[in-house]
């Protein structure tokens, strides 16, 4: 066997863990880093808390343009029990849960921790990582048997296997710029068109600026070509349009079909009440103005934004509502179009939709 090493480009939050699980074997390690310190993303994940795991996990929570089966099996191929047990026995970073968000978070809540924990263990087992390294190619084995992964500086690394964990487009000011696809790409991937996701949602004019800061608990719906999208949890008015986590969820759907001219409708549903319970509290209730009865179930300033878009006094009498009006108030209520029309991009994203096709990679070992 020869002493060339394994090369692992890319020390975001894949390329360590990459590089520890390689280190295991009898070859030397490399981990290339075109920053100076690596783990960017990992720094700026959970509002700087670091979100490290979900506490639970669904193969059909996750979108693909390939096999959802062989999704479900890269998924399922690192059982969560046993990632948690990494994190916390072998990298020493007690996990705490978040209950209202059903995520995993260090004890310490400093994405800093789990940082550079993985570095600092990849370290320990004798991983070179080399920071301010930027890769320009990946040239494959021929007559040499070896791959030699070339250096903007003009040097090369000659090879025994390369692993490229260099992400995607997201949040750019990490580094992510695109390199690692473009590289598989000419190394003969199939690509599949890469979008922004988990990103927040815009509306030009920005008709709910007003509303800023404003955050609640809320469903969303948006109609699938089979059936339709559900999500829901924290949703949050921004001066530039909405976000939070319900928001991010969807914003998969609203990306993609802004992309290709149809930009997607989505439906809110602002409390727990359906377009059903709704009819039927806007029915039973004789006292009291709709301002009074809708500011019982949401923040005021929301509330009489909502009634004034249905164009329903404030101060009509519950008594005196029309059945016309009922109908508007519950559409707002229950089945509201959300007026979006745009995205905030890869600035904002947390991840890249698209990239290398899966059926090109091996599920079990990626």
């Amino acid at each position: 066997m020869s002493d060339l090493p394994i090369v692992v480009i890319g020390a975001g939050a894949a390329g360590p863990i990459a590089a520890i699980f390689a280190a295991e074997g009898r070859r030397r390690v490399i981990l290339l880093e075109r920053t100076k310190d690596g783990g960017r993303k990992i720094l700026i994940s959970g509002g700087g808390r670091c979100n490290v795991l979900p506490s639970a996990m669904q193969p059909s929570q996750y979108v693909t343009d390939s096999s959802p089966n062989t999704l479900k099996k890269m998924v399922l191929s690192w059982p969560l029990d046993e990632q948690r047990r990494f994190f916390e026995h072998t990298l020493d970073i007690p996990l705490a849960l978040e209950e209202e968000s059903g995520k995993l978070f260090p004890v310490s809540n400093k994405a800093r921790d789990v940082r550079d924990a993985l570095l600092d263990f990849a370290q320990q087992h004798a991983v070179d990582i080399r920071f301010e390294q930027t890769v320009s190619d990946v040239i494959p084995p021929a007559d040499s048997h070896n791959w030699r992964v070339i250096l903007t500086d003009g040097n090369a690394i000659e090879a025994h296997a390369v692993v490229v964990a260099t992400g995607g487009l997201s949040v750019p000011t990490t580094g992510s710029d695109g390199t690692g696809l473009r590289i598989v790409e000419r190394l003969g991937h199939t690509i599949h068109e890469v979008y922004a996701a988990l990103t927040p949602l815009t509306a030009l004019p920005p008709v709910h600026a007003l509303l800023a800061g404003i955050s609640l608990d809320v469903r969303l719906e948006a109609p699938l070509a089979k059936g339709k999208f559900t999500t829901g949890g924290g949703f949050l008015f921004t001066h530039r349009g909405y976000s939070g986590p319900s928001v991010l969820d969807v914003s998969h759907l609203a990306v993609r079909s802004r992309m290709h001219g149809t930009p997607q409708p989505i439906f809110v549903q602002w409390t727990d009440l359906d377009t059903t319970a709704w009819d039927s509290l806007l029915r039973d209730t004789k006292t009291g103005t709709v301002a009074s009865l809708v500011r019982r179930h949401l923040p005021a300033r929301l509330a009489d934004t909502l009634v004034e878009e249905s164009k329903v006094s404030a101060e009509r009498m519950m008594a005196e509502l029309r059945r016309d009006e009922r109908a508007q108030l519950v559409e707002s209520l229950a089945h509201y179009s959300l007026p979006w029309t745009g995205d905030e991009g890869y600035k904002k994203a947390e991840v890249t939709g698209g990239g290398v096709s899966l059926a090109e990679v091996d599920p079990r070992t990626l």
